[in-house]
């Protein structure tokens, strides 16, 4: 019996705790990139080169991309499918030419989620200050218990996939 209340104890305080956490969860990532925003802009709108730099594909290359629709339009779009990296797609819903795009996120394997994928571009002097955001509500109470886990491991991701970027439209 003594078992069974130790148990029902720490579920109690798992739920305790997953209501107290974030029900979102929030990654932002900057870089200076030394080239104008027109041209970081095409290489972000053009998901034809987003295995290029995109550090989730470049840990599974065996991964089957898809790549649909006009590089640089709303509706454009990148989907894979992996063992490591699951399943999911990435298409362009807002543009604003040279300043932002704005994709919708999905991921459909291993777990079911929708985000917002969010890229800004400022202007500074020859170069452009990129900012990668990312967020997604997250589910009670699993979600909120592994949000912090998730940041934590996808802030290093940003941070490798802006560094990526970065080498790739500076090498031009």
């Amino acid at each position: 019996m003594t078992v069974v209340w130790i148990l029902l104890g720490i579920i109690a305080t798992l739920l305790v705790l997953a209501a107290v956490l974030p029900a979102r969860f929030d990654v932002t990532k900057t870089i200076l990139i030394d080239r104008a925003p027109a041209e970081v802009f095409r290489n972000i709108s053009d998901l034809n080169k987003y295995r290029q730099w995109n550090p989730w594909q470049k840990t599974e290359p065996s991964s089957q991309p898809m790549v649909s629709g006009e590089p640089g339009t709303v509706g454009h779009r990148y989907a894979w499918n992996g063992k490591k990296i699951g399943i999911g797609s990435l298409t362009v819903r807002k543009l604003q030419p040279n300043d932002a795009v704005e994709f919708d996120l999905q991921f459909i394997k291993p777990f079911s989620s929708n985000a917002d994928d969010l890229w800004k571009l400022q202007s500074e002097g020859t170069a452009t200050r990129v900012t990668w955001s990312n967020s997604m509500p997250l589910p009670y109470p699993m979600g909120r218990l592994f949000g912090p886990l998730l940041s934590k491991g996808l802030n290093k991701q940003f941070e490798e996939g802006l560094v990526n970027l970065k080498a790739l439209v500076e090498k031009g």
